[in-house]
């Protein structure tokens, strides 16, 4: 049988908030797929990328920034 240990000088964990679940580093980096892909097929790609990497950035920094 296990000896009984005190509990005494226990302290609790400190209070910590979790960030909301979010798309943006899914979004980045389809962002980044995007532009890689445009480099060999079309530049079309490279623009599409480029603004789904601007949004995702948008999006996760303006996060960061609110605290949320």
């Amino acid at each position: 049988m296990a000896p009984e240990t005190s509990r005494d000088d226990w302290v609790s964990p400190p209070e910590q908030t979790i960030p909301r679940p979010t798309y943006a580093p899914a979004g980045m980096a389809l962002g980044v797929a995007f532009v890689l892909f445009g480099l060999a097929t079309s530049y079309l790609f490279c623009a599409v990328g480029a603004g789904m990497m601007a949004l995702a950035l948008r999006s996760w920094i303006g996060a960061m920034a609110n605290g949320d």
